[in-house]
C-alpha cells in the first residue's frame, strides 16, 4: 500500500512539475540569464577596445606629438569609462547603466577625434603598427555594436515576457523580484550626420587694405 500511496506521490509531484513548465515559470528566469550573458559580451567587446587604447594613443604621439590635447581627452576619457562599475545588476539600474552608456559614448567621440588627425600626418597614415592598430580597432566597434544590438534584442524579449500574459502572473508572484533590463539608445554622435565639406578654404587677402571711400563732407551754409 505505501509502495502505491509513493509512486501516486511522485506521479502527482511529476504531473506539476511538467505543468508548470507547460505554463512556462522557467521562461523569465532563463531569459534574465539570456540577457546577463549578452550584456558580459558588450562589456567584454567594450574591455577590448580599452585595452587597445594605449598603445594607439603611444603610436600617435610618436608621430604627432603638437596633438596634446586630442592625446589628453582620448587617455581621460579611457580613464573615466574604465573607472565606472558595472556588473549583472546594472542591467536593471537605470541610473548606473545611463553613467555607463554616457561614459562610453563620450570616449567614442573623442576616438573619432584622435582617428581624424591622422589625414595631417602623413607618415603616420602610412605607419604599419597604427595601420594594424587602426584595423583591430575598427574591428573591436563593429563587434560592440553587433553586441549592443544582440543584448537589446534579448533585453526587449524579457522585458515583453515580463509584462505578457500569462507570464506577469508569475511575475508578480514567484519571480516578482525580477526587474526590466535597459537598453542601449543611440547616441549623440550618431543622431547627428557629420558635415564634410570639399569646398576649399579661400585665401587671405594679402596686401594693404583697399581703402572705403569716404562721402565728402556737407557744404558749410551760406
Amino acid at each position: 500500500m505505501n509502495h502505491i500511496r509513493t509512486i501516486g506521490r511522485l506521479s502527482l509531484v511529476l504531473a506539476l512539475s511538467a505543468s508548470l513548465a507547460a505554463c512556462g515559470i522557467n521562461t523569465i528566469p532563463a531569459q534574465d540569464e539570456a540577457v546577463k550573458a549578452q550584456w558580459g559580451e558588450v562589456q567584454n567587446q567594450y574591455q577590448r577596445r580599452a585595452d587597445l587604447i594605449p598603445n594607439l594613443v603611444a603610436t600617435v604621439k610618436g608621430y604627432a606629438a603638437q596633438e596634446a590635447k586630442v592625446l589628453t581627452d582620448v587617455t581621460q576619457a579611457r580613464a573615466s569609462a574604465t573607472q565606472v562599475s558595472v556588473d549583472a545588476s546594472t542591467i536593471t539600474d537605470d541610473a548606473k547603466f545611463r553613467e555607463f552608456q554616457a561614459a562610453q559614448d563620450r570616449l567614442t567621440g573623442v576616438l573619432g577625434r584622435l582617428m581624424m588627425i591622422q589625414e595631417n600626418y602623413p607618415d603616420l597614415k602610412s605607419n604599419q603598427n597604427f595601420l594594424a592598430l587602426q584595423a583591430q580597432l575598427e574591428g573591436t566597434e563593429n563587434r560592440i555594436a553587433i553586441a549592443r544590438r544582440d543584448y537589446n534584442q534579448a533585453a526587449q524579449r524579457y522585458n515583453t515576457t515580463l509584462r505578457s500574459f500569462p507570464q506577469n502572473i508569475w511575475a508578480a508572484t514567484v519571480h516578482r523580484g525580477q526587474e526590466p533590463a535597459n537598453l542601449f539608445s543611440a547616441s549623440a554622435q550618431a543622431q547627428t550626420a557629420p558635415t564634410v565639406s570639399f569646398e576649399p578654404t579661400p585665401p587671405a587677402p594679402s596686401g594693404p587694405p583697399t581703402a572705403v571711400p569716404q562721402a565728402a563732407p556737407p557744404a558749410a551754409p551760406k
